[in-house]
């Protein structure tokens, strides 16, 4: 069964469960595939329409989360999984960054998610949706409707009010560079090369950073990798998974010493 935002499934067995954030202007759908190949009950969807900044995001998703879990952020939701990884690092057994950067949005940034929320209050979410699919998806996806037609319902579902609040947190989240090198769990780190959102180098920056991270680049995919190669983004988040559930407390897993590819 989907999940919705804001909807949270624990799964109760010995093995860490797995939050997922959803980025801007999606949905629970962002991560389909994921969620159909993870047992039963092994997901947390964390809800981002509600609050109008990371930090309230990330508190949010703590106050409803288990007492540790495995996080896996895309986009925006890579923005709240760095913020929730800075500020209880306890919590968090293993990260999986997707899509993602840790810096904060530029001035030219600023204005152009202004001008989008204008736009969708003018002529309508769907609208918004529609100019950003070319962007959002890579060269060959953009001419998949499925894709196109989920990333406009997902907006649908999000709405023009929740977007504005979303818009407003990507604007003043704060710089996370400084704080990288602090990240002490194991850490996985995806990026497509065709993506039009966040330049390449954001993920090699924090790959670099990390002290554990291992970094995945994908060849032509674009900015919604979980959409445009689901099997890759899955894979990692099973072997994040099962890494750090066989690893005993306070000892490194098996996963952390893997090679950047």
């Amino acid at each position: 069964m989907a999940l919705k935002q804001g909807i949270y499934r624990v799964r109760m067995v010995n093995q860490s469960p797995i939050v997922m954030i959803p980025g801007l202007l999606c949905t629970a759908d962002l991560y389909r595939a994921q969620i159909a190949a993870l047992p039963p009950d092994a997901v947390i969807i964390a809800d981002t329409v509600r609050d109008e900044s990371i930090d309230a995001m990330a508190e949010r998703l703590l106050a409803h989360a288990p007492p540790r879990f495995v996080l896996c952020g895309l986009s925006m939701g890579g923005y709240v999984a760095l913020q929730v990884a800075r500020h209880s690092p306890d919590r968090v057994s293993g990260l999986v960054l997707v899509a993602t950067s840790a810096r904060p949005d530029t001035p030219e940034q600023t204005a152009v998610r202004r001008r989008l929320v204008a736009l969708g209050r003018e002529k309508g979410i769907e609208t918004v949706a529609e100019t950003l699919c070319p962007r959002l998806l890579g060269p060959d996806a953009r001419h998949d409707p499925d894709l196109r037609d989920r990333v406009v319902a997902m907006a649908k579902e999000v709405g023009i009010d929740a977007f504005a609040r979303q818009q407003a947190a990507i604007i003043g989240r704060p710089d996370q560079r400084p704080t990288l090198d602090r990240l002490a769990m194991p850490t996985r780190i995806l990026v497509g090369t065709a993506d039009d959102i966040i330049p390449v180098e954001c993920s090699h920056e924090m790959a670099e950073a990390i002290p554990l991270a291992r970094l995945t680049t994908i060849e032509a995919k674009g900015h919604l990798l979980s959409m445009e190669a689901p099997d890759i983004v899955t894979q990692a988040l099973t072997e994040m998974q099962a890494a750090v559930s066989e690893a005993p407390c306070g000892r490194q897993s098996q996963f952390d010493a893997g090679p950047n590819m």
